[in-house]
């Protein structure tokens, strides 16, 4: 693996980091490890939507897309803390530097933007196209899934609330589901886990892209569709050592369609 983890700062003199953190910032992480690493923060957002986000929304009857977002906060946020932190054991302040990869821009400006606008339009058509095949593994697998509002579908977590208590759900998440959340799962999947694993060759995008998609523990059946439109990035990111790669796609297309659907209900357009 490139060694942009450690070549760029210092480690500080004075400690000597513990045993987790020389496990977690080692150059490769073992496949138990690394799977662990990968599937662990879903079944917390899961846990966090049952024992938390769900019961609160549910008490201000509001559209259970709302508790998706505030589980995701809940377990999200500290995770990019937990990388800070990270930072700050190896070079003495909270940072990124150090414990994400791929963060040296080896690809010209305008390159990069014809790249992320092609994978822009790539995410955006095919996840839309796919809708179907989400629907048919629904049916097909998932129907005993508990969950309020679960359905192949794109708008069953909204279904049945005014058009006041969607506006305000969809105003409040599309900063956060829409850009700032997204964000975080580029840093911690693509920029600390990936390149941990890329002694893997090609199987490292690979890996990453089906633990990811699996990881959406509260969307199983979309998981052979978020392998197939999300893997170009996650190849490229890998190939070209460029983290702009998958940032540029993944929260760039979540902000894109969040912002659209939130237009499109205020304005009364959705069916």
């Amino acid at each position: 693996m490139e060694n942009t983890l450690t070549r760029t700062v210092a480690t500080k003199p004075t400690t000597r980091p513990n045993r987790l953190v020389e496990l977690l910032l080692a150059e490769r992480h073992s496949l138990p490890l690394s799977i662990a690493l990968h599937l662990v923060p879903g079944v917390l957002i899961v846990a966090a939507y049952l024992l938390l986000a769900e019961p609160f929304v549910s008490t201000i009857n509001y559209p259970v897309f709302l508790a998706w977002a505030i589980a995701l906060v809940i377990v999200l946020t500290p995770l990019l803390f937990g990388l800070l932190w990270l930072g700050r054991e190896r070079t003495g302040r909270y940072t990124l530097r150090g414990v994400t990869a791929y963060r040296d821009r080896p690809i010209g400006r305008g390159k990069i933007i014809a790249i992320v606008a092609g994978l822009i339009a790539w995410m955006t058509v095919v996840s839309l196209a796919l809708v179907p095949l989400d629907n048919l593994v629904f049916d097909t697998f998932f129907t005993w899934v508990p969950f309020e509002g679960a359905g192949g579908s794109a708008t069953t977590y909204i279904d049945g609330y005014s058009h006041a208590q969607l506006v305000v759900t969809m105003l409040i998440c599309l900063p956060l589901t829409g850009f700032t959340l997204p964000l975080i799962e580029e840093y911690y999947f693509r920029g600390f886990l990936l390149p941990r694993i890329s002694h893997l060759r090609w199987g490292a995008p690979v890996l990453n892209t089906v633990l990811f998609s699996v990881y959406h523990f509260w969307a199983p059946w979309t998981a052979l569709s978020k392998i197939v439109f999300l893997f170009p990035a996650v190849w490229l990111v890998w190939r070209k050592h460029d983290l702009r790669i998958s940032i540029g796609m993944h929260p760039g297309t979540c902000l894109l369609m969040a912002t659209v659907g939130t237009i499109a209900i205020i304005l009364g357009v959705t069916p």
